[in-house]
């Protein structure tokens, strides 16, 4: 979260574990304060508050003990209201609600900053870290990541450099909103004329326009007009990329392909400016550049091993990239009758989705049907049994704690331990609603005393369309893998069991994080684990496994090409935000010929696609991160893969990896997990993983 995390002050001295609820009647996530809007003021002034007196407690300098369970109540009190700030602002329908989310959130961040610039706080943490060999192992850490946190935000720095940090962290701030503002205000859009050549499986995506268009009825009449029909495509991003896969007409997917990567120009000046005022924050905190600051407290440790594992992937999946580029191209000019078959970037997603279908014989529509939400929910409790022997049970909500009728609240409920964690599924879109899916923590897990542990509470948010029955609602294969994928997220914060909320779940390094989340995408493609829950809704007949075949053979069938995209990106982030001369004066040529070096496809001059690449804002230059987390979640599936769903592998993944969210050091999580060959440590410190198992998964040749 922030570098503040929590502790309660009370001594543990009960042998009985009890478990914290924090349910309250009549209030949003059943915390006590959201019973309306208005609560969210009252809510951000009591954690202020009650922050405040933890602060002046730990100025008197107690024990090392003391002082680490006291930052650590500090850290859930605060996170307490900016997590829930942020599902809230994200979900709520009602604007009242998201606008008094905001103004908390805001209040919140600004009395975080208070904290991370204060230095009775920072010096209690520094003594405390030097007298806390007699500590556990986890407090011993979240006092080693405290100082930390505090030099990350400048503050040993003198009071002229601090000063400048702060302006740089604004200005910082500031650009990422207008990135972000600059996205939704221009997203593009493409006018076709006349309507006819948009056919109708497409008229989901477009909204009718109209043009007057001068007409001449005879030589020596009047001129007259007539309005012609056409239809508006917005070239958002999921937009163009349904438009692009589905539409037959060249020209229409050039004009949405180069308009969807032109727009917002405005994002050009915006992240140029964004790349040196970072460049700068990183020289001030004595960097070579922001990569070398951002990627510091990670695995890798350094630029220096993150660059050499990019290229080491870059080179290893070039030949089959190559390969599959030369089969589409065949398959265009076969399609087209065209003898140089040029594949141009506006083709790629539409013959590689003709190929598809055709070797395959995949229709979406049938594989659909055995994928109603309803199955996939019952599949992610099956999973849960399966492997952890708990169950999840369906909770009543009160008045006030739900946020949209169609909310449901389960409890994970294991036969020995009690309740592990409440999760919030939101799984419908509607209009004003996060658009993506995602994984909200609400409250961490921490051990308030030896007898009490508070219970982590996360939501998961997915904008399925349909009906909002999920019997009757259909979900592609892509939208199951996504929702394992972020099932995945939820799970590491439901089973984490760490003494300290700062270390709760998803509170871990960012090339650590994905890593849960990506080897249950594993499970979305397994038959034995598909049998047990995907079935057609009208006949309850058991998915074939001949079709599961076929839908991993059309996964698999561009896999290199889709992997080289993703290395291409990491590089793009990596380079962007890596030593070189500043100013930087055109990012768009260092993006064109990072393709041209580490892709096969065409670079469209006038064309700048990462004016709208968000993760160069949330993850700058630790994009990276999903790379190494691919390639840990392969090694760790080849020991699950045996026998996925017994619980001798789910006792492995939880008490070896799951439980101890980041209070224990990832590397030694992932020896324990997976045995020492799960990476290799590379010279001046980091890690890097082992590349073998996706090799060997994707049918590559690594590269000696």
């Amino acid at each position: 979260m922030s570098t503040i995390t929590a502790v309660h002050l009370k001594k543990w001295n009960s042998l009985t574990l009890t478990i914290r609820r924090t349910f309250t009647s009549s209030a949003l996530y059943a915390l006590p304060h959201l019973n309306s809007p208005q609560g969210f003021q009252a809510f951000a002034d009591e954690a202020i508050l009650r922050s405040g007196e933890l602060v002046g407690y730990i100025k008197t300098m107690p024990s090392a003990a003391e002082i680490v369970r006291a930052m650590d109540e500090i850290s859930d009190t605060v996170c307490s209201v900016i997590d829930s700030a942020e599902l809230c602002r994200h979900t709520h329908p009602n604007r009242e609600f998201v606008e008094e989310a905001n103004k908390a959130s805001m209040k919140m961040n600004e009395y975080l900053h208070y904290l991370n610039t204060n230095h009775d706080l920072y010096d209690a943490v520094k003594k405390a870290e030097q007298e806390c060999h007699m500590l556990s192992e986890e407090a011993q850490r979240g006092l080693r990541n405290l100082r930390a946190d505090f030099e990350r935000g400048g503050i040993h720095l003198c009071a002229e450099k601090l000063d400048r940090v702060n302006t740089q962290n604004i200005e910082i701030s500031q650009l990422c909103r207008e990135y972000n503002e600059n996205i939704v205000r221009d997203a593009g859009y493409v006018d076709i004329y006349p309507s006819s050549r948009i056919p109708k499986n497409l008229h989901y995506l477009v909204k009718p326009v109209y043009r007057s268009e001068s007409i001449t009825k005879d030589l020596s009449g009047p001129n007259g007009t007539l309005k012609e029909k056409g239809f508006r495509i917005k070239t958002d991003p999921p937009t163009l990329a349904s438009a692009l896969q589905f539409s037959s007409d060249d020209e229409i997917r050039k004009m949405v392909y180069i308009r969807g990567n032109s727009v917002p120009h405005a994002n050009v000046n915006v992240l140029k400016r964004l790349i040196s005022a970072r460049h700068e924050l990183a020289q001030i905190m004595g960097c070579k550049s922001y990569a070398e600051f951002a990627v510091k407290p990670n695995m890798a440790s350094s630029p220096k091993v993150v660059m050499p594992f990019l290229l080491e992937m870059s080179n290893m999946v070039r030949a089959k990239a190559k390969e599959e580029l030369e089969l589409i191209k065949k398959f265009k000019r076969d399609r087209c009758g065209q003898s140089d078959g040029d594949l141009r970037p506006w083709d790629e997603a539409y013959y590689m989705t003709m190929m598809k279908s055709s070797t395959y014989k995949l229709d979406s529509s049938v594989v659909a049907s055995y994928f109603s939400l309803s199955n996939c929910l019952e599949g992610l409790k099956v999973l849960v049994q399966s492997l952890f022997g708990a169950t999840f049970h369906n909770i009543p909500l009160t008045a006030g704690e739900s946020w949209d009728p169609q909310v449901l609240k389960l409890s994970l409920h294991h036969p020995e331990e009690g309740d592990l964690g409440y999760l919030y599924l939101d799984l419908y879109s509607r209009k004003g609603k996060y658009p993506g899916c995602a994984h909200f923590a609400i409250k961490g897990g921490r051990r308030i005393s030896q007898s009490e542990y508070q219970l982590p509470v996360v939501a998961l948010v997915c904008n399925f369309s349909g009906s909002r029955n999920p019997s009757s609602v259909r979900l592609n294969h892509s939208e199951v893998e996504t929702l394992f994928h972020e099932f995945g997220h939820a799970l590491h914060s439901l089973l984490s069991r760490t003494d300290y909320q700062h270390f709760s779940g998803t509170r871990v390094v960012l090339d650590f994080a994905e890593i849960p989340s990506n080897l249950f995408e594993y499970y979305a493609w397994d038959y034995r684990v598909l049998r047990t829950f995907a079935r057609h809704h009208s006949t309850g007949e058991e998915i074939p496994q001949k079709l599961v075949e076929a839908m991993r053979g059309a996964r698999d069938m561009f896999a290199a090409t889709d992997l080289q995209r993703q290395i291409y990106y990491a590089l793009v982030d990596q380079t962007l935000f890596g030593e070189q001369t500043f100013p930087l004066e055109d990012v768009s040529s260092v993006v064109a010929e990072l393709k041209r070096e580490h892709t096969y496809l065409e670079h469209v001059d006038g064309t700048h696609w990462e004016t709208r690449f968000s993760h160069l804002l949330n993850y700058g230059a630790g994009y990276y991160s999903y790379l190494y987390a691919k390639c840990f979640a392969a090694t760790i599936w080849k020991m699950c893969e045996e026998d996925p769903l017994s619980l001798t592998t789910g006792d492995a993944l939880r008490t070896k990896f799951l439980q101890h969210g980041g209070a224990r050091e990832p590397s030694d999580l992932l020896n324990d997990l997976a045995g020492d060959g799960i990476y290799r440590h590379c010279d001046g410190g980091g890690i890097i993983p082992d590349i073998s198992s996706l090799c060997d998964e994707m049918k590559l040749v690594k590269q000696y």
